[in-house]
């Protein structure tokens, strides 16, 4: 799986419901949902257990 890669300090538009964010140092990936209510932005994470053990099979062959 491929995941967009954000450079430290970088600003960046995630999708509302379902944006998945991975850690390139441990290889953690969750599941996060966003919403905006009275101005204030809440963030939902959730660990995606698959997604970080995949992800850290491609990240310990040297890929992303």
């Amino acid at each position: 799986m491929k995941y967009a890669q954000i450079k430290d300090d970088e600003w960046f538009s995630p999708k509302m419901k379902g944006h998945k964010m991975a850690c390139c140092d441990c290889g953690l990936v969750h599941h996060m949902d966003f919403k905006i209510v009275k101005g204030q932005v809440f963030i939902r994470p959730k660990r995606a257990r698959n997604l970080t053990a995949q992800f850290r099979k491609t990240i310990s062959r040297g890929g992303k």
